[in-house]
């Protein structure tokens, strides 16, 4: 999970794709990580769901939240 939490840090501000573990895949921007999760901004215009716990700052937002847990892989788009 620490290698996760780095390269979500080295890609801060920049425009990805991540892929879960269960296969979902999304596009956006990363706005913020903690030690837990990654925040995306999602690229599309769909309803946002979220895979972490609330409470989170970004609960009230266009924001997904993402468990780091979960990623499988990021890349840049």
């Amino acid at each position: 999970m620490l290698e996760a939490y780095y390269n979500c840090m080295r890609l801060k501000n920049r425009n990805v794709r991540i892929l879960t573990r269960d296969g979902c895949q999304y596009k956006g921007t990363i706005v913020d990580v903690d030690q837990n999760n990654v925040y995306l901004r999602p690229m599309s215009g769909r309803d946002v769901q979220t895979s972490a716990f609330y409470p989170s700052p970004y609960a009230a937002n266009d924001i997904l939240t993402l468990s780091l847990f979960t990623l499988l892989a990021i890349a840049l788009i």
